[in-house]
């Protein structure tokens, strides 16, 4: 990956102890050293530390007893991609308030892409939602989901706030499978403004398609995740 900016010097401290926590290194109740301290270890200002540590308060990793200094509260949610899971669960798991913004529902003819995907016919319409997924108030999940039309039939558009999981089984589609691909990307302009992370920062792409209990593809789906918001996992078993 080019063209992005270099993470900031309160990105890269954020990002350090953000990987203490994911591998274990710090547990939670584990009591941080103080700024100092940090500050000669990662060889920046204090000012810097004092900023990535609040932004770890603010995602919930870390929190600050007056008196007593700043312990790790939690390790990120972790999140198997070999079951698909409900993202509002996975963010109150992470020990935040979830919260969900409805950026756009419009229905349109498929692009060629999308036809493929979901196996439609020339001229057959989708539903494209845009969403954005907040813990805390503080986005973590762009998503950009595609649904054939008449695989809703006449499903108001004023419920795709809800789960689109629970709408497609109400419409006679539960979903029993997906394929998904990942892929680690930097934010663009408009991600950085989505996402409120700055240009160049990693995030994580999920592009999914969903099949119901015929094989037929039911949703395409676009995911931009914030890099630290959760600990995505995957399965693997030991070959026969």
């Amino acid at each position: 990956m080019s063209g992005g900016r270099r993470p900031s010097l309160v990105s890269q401290v954020r990002t350090e102890l953000l990987q203490e926590i994911g591998d274990g290194r710090l547990l939670a109740g584990d009591k941080l050293p103080n700024e100092y301290e940090l500050a000669d270890r990662f060889a920046v200002s204090r000012q810097t530390v004092r900023e990535a540590i609040q932004s770890l308060v603010v995602s919930g990793h870390l929190s600050r007893q007056r008196g007593t200094g700043t312990f790790v509260t939690t390790a990120p949610s972790r999140h198997a991609l070999d079951t698909n899971v409900s993202y509002t669960a996975m963010i109150r798991d992470a020990g935040l308030e979830p919260g969900e913004t409805v950026l756009e529902v419009l229905r349109r003819p498929a692009s060629a892409a999308e036809a493929r995907a979901l196996r439609l016919g020339s001229g057959q319409e989708v539903v494209a939602v845009e969403r954005i997924r907040r813990g805390n108030d503080r986005p973590l999940i762009y998503s950009r989901d595609r649904i054939p039309a008449d695989v809703l039939g006449d499903a108001g558009q004023e419920r795709l706030s809800d789960s689109l999981y629970a709408m497609l089984e109400a419409a006679g589609h539960r979903v029993v499978g997906a394929t998904a691909r990942l892929l680690p990307v930097l934010a663009d302009r408009r991600l950085s403004e989505l996402l409120q992370v700055g240009e160049g920062a990693p995030l994580l792409h999920i592009h999914q398609v969903d099949r119901d209990t015929d094989d037929v593809p039911v949703m395409e789906s676009d995911e931009w995740h914030v890099a630290d918001a959760f600990d995505v996992i995957v399965n693997r078993r030991a070959p026969l």
